[in-house]
């Protein structure tokens, strides 16, 4: 039975500890108080025994991941889970050092409860931890989305009413009547000019990054304030956030723009193909990239029964080692040697007028050369300002890279950035404290750029820097090149939408 797991220095302090069995502070303390002074350094064992436990360890730097276990447990299988204990650690925390694994202390904790429970080895590998983690939620999903729908159409019914009373308004001014009064508002005059306040307020928040200016009165007034206590402005800001403005990230907006930019093709064929990648990726500020992962995934559409017995032949020019997997139902022998995506059973057909997933792809690397666009940010100190320069580097030249917005935080209640030299356009959004650096198109004839500006502020004040982009060419050299039917062999018109993505972009 594992008592229990730690991380502690060399000295036998411990960091982390996880208990499995009913054990007291005092008690974990001591025994791993005690295990550094029972290790002879003449021996390679990777365990300890007492005469009550047995301390199964592994040195990872100036630390130990020690596992506390009865004499009578099986240290085979200890030290299986050993191995498992110290590959899980890394994955949360950037460096084996005693403040990081401080700061990561609870992921971790989640992490080894997933490993074992009441003392006994789960059988679970690192990639079922770090998705049991995770805790997406399907269902969470799902009530976002009814949520998100649900927003929608109640801002479509307010803009339908204020659209009805701004009619109204003006159908009561050309009789020459006085307008329609409301109830509480006091005068129908009154009345008039609050709709259409309303109306031109309901109709302005239609427009993307409209946001008014709070106005402040010059002296005292007798007037109405608005946002006397705070609470009127606040409920503003929750309006707004829920319009999208706030909650919605740099990354987030591409959606709109992306669709224009990747427009699907308007001779859609009976088979269209659908090729799609996803793209996250974190780099330090000092180079070296921490993680980045892409996924891919070939979405194939159908839309007339008579091409629904098909086959893809896919032609793959990656060399960087993509992990591919085919759908459960595509015949896996018949793709990995003929590179050809068919059903197992040839005589069934692919499904009709819906999209349907066959062939996914993941890349996970920390080969710095893999980055697809480099953005070095170096922030200097001069006096009581921040000269900043940020230049970016595309590093894959067969992409073309459109719509990048390279997003760089600034310090609040500091004014606008002096722009100095710049490749592109920027935008500076005084609401959010960001400068948004917009370059249409990276590609290989403008595979490089500079922005230069000064405001106050310290080097820590322009991370993280966050890119977006949307591209029609994807990462992965992976393409359909033909599409044949099963009876006869006879070729297929097709046609293809290829898209690349940002998930998310950063350099902390």
């Amino acid at each position: 039975v594992l008592l229990a797991a730690a991380v502690c220095t060399k000295a036998g302090k411990a960091i982390v500890s996880r208990q499995f069995v009913e054990m007291t502070r005092t008690r974990i303390e001591g025994l791993l108080a005690a295990f550094p002074k029972l290790m002879n350094t003449g021996k390679q064992h990777t365990f300890v025994e007492t005469e009550s436990v047995r301390y199964v360890y592994q040195p990872m730097e100036k630390l130990y991941m020690v596992l506390i276990t009865t004499k009578n447990s099986n240290i085979l299988e200890d030290l299986e889970t050993l191995r498992l204990f110290s590959r899980v650690i890394p994955e949360y925390c950037r460096a084996l050092e005693e403040n990081e694994i401080s700061e990561h202390c609870f992921d971790l904790i989640f992490a080894f409860d997933e490993i074992v429970a009441l003392g006994y080895r789960e059988n679970v590998n690192l990639a079922q931890i770090r998705t049991f983690t995770e805790m997406d939620s399907h269902e969470e999903k799902v009530f976002r989305a009814v949520r998100e729908t649900q927003e929608r159409e109640a801002k479509a019914e307010m803009r339908r009413k204020a659209k009805e009373l701004q009619q109204a308004r003006r159908d009561a001014e050309r009789h020459g009547k006085k307008a329609p009064g409301f109830g509480g508002f006091g005068s129908s005059a009154v009345s008039g000019g609050v709709t259409a306040m309303i109306t031109e307020t309901i109709i302005e928040t239609e427009k993307p990054k409209v946001a008014p200016a709070p106005a402040r009165p010059s002296g005292p007034s007798k007037a109405l304030k608005l946002g006397a206590k705070g609470k009127e402005v606040d409920n503003f800001v929750d309006k707004l956030k829920l319009e999208g403005e706030n909650i919605m990230t740099s990354v987030g907006k591409r959606s709109v723009e992306a669709a224009k930019v990747l427009a699907p093709p308007i001779n859609m064929e009976s088979v269209h193909m659908k090729i799609e990648e996803k793209i996250s990726l974190t780099c330090g500020r000092d180079g070296g990239l921490q993680n980045m992962e892409l996924h891919g995934m070939i979405m194939l559409h159908i839309s007339d029964e008579k091409f629904a017995r098909i086959r893809l032949h896919v032609e793959n020019e990656d060399k960087r080692g993509v992990q591919l997997q085919t759908h459960p139902n595509v015949d896996k022998k018949l793709f990995t040697t003929e590179s050809q995506i068919g059903l197992k059973n040839p005589e069934k057909s692919f499904p009709v007028n819906s999209d349907v997933g066959v062939l996914k792809w993941r890349l996970q690397t920390t080969e710095e050369s893999f980055i697809p666009l480099t953005i070095n940010c170096w922030p200097s100190e001069s006096g009581n300002s921040c000269d900043v320069n940020i230049e970016y580097e595309l590093q894959e030249e067969s992409l073309e890279l459109n719509d990048v917005i390279i997003t760089i935080p600034l310090p609040s209640g500091v004014g606008a950035p002096v722009i100095g030299e710049i490749d592109g356009e920027y935008r500076h959004d005084s609401r959010r404290n960001l400068l948004e650096w917009c370059l249409p198109v990276i590609d290989a004839k403008n595979k490089s750029g500079s922005l230069e500006f000064s405001i106050a502020g310290q080097p820590n004040d322009f991370f993280p820097v966050q890119v977006s982009f949307v591209s029609k060419k994807n990462y992965c050299n992976i393409q359909v090149t033909k599409v044949t039917q099963v009876d006869g062999n006879s070729p297929v018109r097709f046609s293809t939408e290829t898209t690349f993505l940002v998930d998310k972009y950063e350099i902390l």
